[in-house]
Parts: C-alpha cells; structure tokens; sequence
C-alpha cells in the first residue's frame, strides 16, 4: 500500500502561511520601491520633503474661518481653519438630514395618499440627481441671482438676504455670560441624567415620567433664570447697510448655504428610505397592540414603533453619515473653504508640498470617519442590537 511522504509542504497550514508571507513580501516590496521612486522625483524637481512647512506663512487669505486667521498665519492654522469648516457644515448637514429623513420616512407611510404620493415623488426626484449638479443649482440657479445688498431681502430688520450671503444679528457677550453658560451646560447635563433614571424607571417598574418635558423646561428655565438675575450680559451687533455691503452682524456665506441645502435634501432622501424599510421590518401585531392599549399616533411611533425600527435603521444610517463626511468635499466646485479647497488645493499650490498635503488631507478624513463610526457602531451595540 502507497503511504504519502509527510512534508512541510503537504501541511495545509503551512502552505497558507507560506502563502500569505510571499504576498506579505511582495506587498512591502511595491511600498519600499513607490516611497523610493517618489523620492527620487520629488529630489528631481527641487521639492524637499517633511513637515517643516507647516510652521511656514501660508500668505493666502480664507474668506471663511472659525479661528483668528490672516495671510501671516502658518499653513498648520490654514489646516485647521479648513477642518473646522468642513466639521462645520457636516455637522450640522448631518443634525438637518437626519431629522427631515425620520420626517420623509414617517410620512411616506401615512395613510393619506396625496402626503405619501408627494413624499416619494420627492425622494425619488432628489435621490436620481447626481449630488454635484444639485450642489450647482442651489448656488448657481438661486442663490446667485439674489439681489445686491442695496435690495437684499430684508426679514424685519434683522436678518438680510442677498447675492453675498446671509447676515444675522452676532450676540456679543458681556461681563457674566460665564455664569450664564455655565448653568446652560448644567441643566444639559441633568436633563441627560433625569432622562436615562426616567428610561431605568420606566423598564423596572412600568411607571412613565415625564422626563423630556420636564427636561425642555429646565434646559430654557434654568439659563434664562440665570440671565435675568445676572441683568442680561448679552447684546446684539445687528447688521446694517453701509455704503455697498452690510457692516457688523455674521455672514452666511452663499457656498455654505448652498452646500448644506445640497448635502442636506440629498442624505435626507436615502435617510427616509432607510427609516421606511425599519418600520416596516416592525411586526404589525406591535402597532396593533399599541393600538388597542390606546396609544396616540405619535406616542406609538415614540415609543413602539421608532425604538424597534432603529434595530434596521441604524447600519445604513452610519453609512450615509459618513458618506454626508466625504460628499461635503465636493465643496471645491464652489468655492467653499473646507479642508480640499483650502489645503489640498491652495495650500498644496503655495507650497508645492504634494505628498506630505494629501497624505495629512486623507489622514483628517480616515480619522473623521473612523470617530463617528466608532461612536454610531457604540450605539448599534448598545441599543439596537440588543433591544432598547
């Protein structure tokens, strides 16, 4: 009888590892020659390399920045003013487009046909026209034919509209508003404790309190409270027409308008399909027990429905999130100072330094992405998985 020779080789274990080194290998190989063959064409064209230009002046203004920002300042704060402006409008992008999204996806299912029909027919326009073109069309098509800021729309003297943005009164803060926002942030913080014992109470012993309530009215009471015994510190620096713009107040800027609108109706459309899938993934006897316990509408969506649907919710909405993240990058058509069009495009051309800019623009992306994955996933485990 033959009896097969026992080899190394014969040793499927080992043959995988052998495999999975000489891809190992040859990976590390194509890394070490592109690092080499970029090196030897940065030293070609005169290009130093490192981090050092950082600390350099970056010698361009920015017509949108969060911080104190001048052409003097170094292109590390230039980093950071184009950060700041790309978490500015994600963030709030992300707030709008999901609350309008729970809003379609709510409706879309609504026993009222005309509602349900102009939902979806809303959905589906929005969601078929590439992203790009609805971002040109709101700052193209709308928002720059507005009028000068002699005929800018006026809202009761307070708030102005015109081709140059949007200008609001700017609160400025007088001796005291420490205090003021200290109890703010009080109140926040026992609202989100007196909601979590209302959540414990209610699953131990059935009896409901009326935390969101109670927590509305000390998040508002509280602060303003605190205003009036400290004789309210805070006035307003409201915009007015000088000569051939508007002087004092805060500007809007047309291209964060029209980019938060675009980025917003567009993640808010895929949102509402995702919410409509999740309540419908609900078991029908639960609205029928809701029902027959005498639920309000609302209250059943609340209570029932949402808290279940968000088992199937969640996943996608993380996706969608992030995508909202790297969507905003598409800001460079229009001119908006995010973090391409301020880093990866003017601060690349002053300076030349290509390899080390791109690298640092990925980075700051991969590392946005990777927070609030990290903190969407935190949630799917903690209450959609595992049931609320």
């Amino acid at each position: 009888m033959y009896e097969q020779k026992s080899t190394l080789l014969n040793d499927a274990r080992v043959r995988g590892w052998i495999a999975q080194a000489l891809v190992l290998i040859i990976l590390l190989g194509l890394s070490c020659y592109g690092i080499y063959n970029v090196g030897q064409n940065l030293q070609k064209s005169g290009i130093t390399t490192g981090f050092g230009f950082l600390s350099e002046p970056s010698g361009f203004d920015i017509s949108q920045t969060l911080i104190p920002y001048s052409s003097k300042s170094s292109y590390l704060d230039a980093l950071k003013v184009g950060v700041l402006n790309t978490l500015l409008v994600s963030v709030f992008g992300i707030i709008a487009s999901t609350m309008l999204g729970f809003f379609l996806g709510v409706i879309r299912l609504s026993p009222n046909w005309l509602v349900a029909k102009m939902a979806g027919a809303y959905t589906e326009m929005i969601r078929n026209v590439p992203l790009l073109l609805q971002i040109l069309f709101w700052y193209l098509a709308i928002l720059a034919p507005l009028p000068g800021p002699k005929a800018a729309l006026n809202f009761q003297d307070v708030i102005f509209l015109c081709n140059r943005g949007m200008q609001i009164p700017k609160p400025i803060w007088g001796p005291g508003c420490e205090v003021v926002l200290a109890s703010l942030i009080v109140a926040v913080l026992v609202s989100i404790g007196l909601i979590i014992w209302a959540g414990k109470r209610q699953r131990m012993t059935g009896k409901r309190f009326p935390a969101f309530w109670v927590s509305l009215i000390l998040v508002v009471s509280v602060p303003f409270t605190v205003l009036a015994v400290t004789g309210f510190p805070v006035g307003w620096d409201v915009p007015a027409l000088r000569g051939f713009n508007f002087r004092g107040g805060v500007t809007i800027l047309p291209e964060l308008i029209a980019l938060w609108l675009s980025l917003t109706l567009y993640s808010a459309t895929f949102i509402g399909e995702y919410v409509r899938a999740g309540i419908m993934a609900v078991d029908k006897g639960q609205r029928e027990a809701a029902q027959a316990l005498g639920y309000r509408p609302w209250l059943m969506y609340r209570m029932v429905i949402i808290p279940q649907a968000m088992r199937v919710v969640t996943p996608p909405l993380i996706g969608q999130h992030l995508t909202l993240i790297k969507n905003s990058s598409l800001a460079v058509v229009i001119g908006y100072p995010d973090l391409v069009h301020v880093f990866a495009g003017t601060a690349l051309n002053q300076s030349g330094q290509a390899v080390e800019i791109i690298c640092i623009t990925i980075a700051v992306y991969l590392t946005i992405s990777l927070v609030i994955s990290a903190f969407m996933n935190w949630y799917n485990n903690k209450y959609a998985l595992r049931g609320l």
